[in-house]
């Protein structure tokens, strides 16, 4: 969703790891290239933007011209930053090994009972803004269970790209999928 902290996932995550992975970034908007300036600014190897003119969601066509712009081979992990709702990147496959749902804490607990696609086919969850969940309406048991009954197997990772709470779990996660990878288990690039 706007507002739920992607850009701001994919800085932490490139202030957490460090010189441990070199990161390509590709950044999916209707319009502009400011998430693409902020990325690059904050160590992302690489970084392609994608406007869409409109549409709500990126497509696979698009993610294919965009890795043609890459250097592949200078990378460890694409991350595909999708334009931001809840509903229309569900039903596109991108090409993505692992699909990330990503829900800021004031957009509310219930947000897995309205938009169950999303958090049904993704393979990681992530709730941001944790430092707001005193001071806004949100019920964690509430959101963990209802995560919990329509995908019962994705981790949930608790964060703050703020104060960068709960991002080394996150990022030690990630790294252990391109582990996979480099073994032969089909996990590369993440998407939400």
């Amino acid at each position: 969703m706007p507002g739920a902290g992607k850009t701001s996932l994919i800085l932490g995550t490139l202030r957490e790891l460090g010189d441990r992975a070199r990161i390509g970034v590709i950044e999916g908007d209707i319009a502009g290239s400011i998430d693409t300036e902020k990325v690059l600014s904050g160590g992302a190897q690489d970084a392609v933007q994608i406007n869409t003119g409109g549409n709500c969601h990126l497509e696979a066509n698009m993610i294919d011209r965009a890795l043609d712009d890459m250097d592949l081979s200078a990378l460890d992990i694409i991350l595909i930053e999708n334009v931001g709702n809840l509903v229309c990147p569900s039903h596109w496959a991108l090409g993505e090994h692992l699909k990330l749902c990503l829900l800021g804490a004031a957009e509310g607990h219930d947000k897995p009972v309205k938009y169950p696609e999303i958090f049904a086919v993704s393979d990681v969850i992530i709730l941001n803004k944790i430092d707001l969940i005193e001071h806004v309406d949100f019920d964690r048991t509430f959101f963990c269970e209802s995560v919990r009954a329509l995908n019962p197997h994705a981790p949930i990772f608790e964060v703050s790209c703020r104060t960068g709470a709960g991002l080394a779990g996150w990022t030690d996660w990630l790294l252990d999928q391109r582990v996979r990878v480099q073994v032969g288990e089909e996990v590369a690039c993440v998407s939400h």
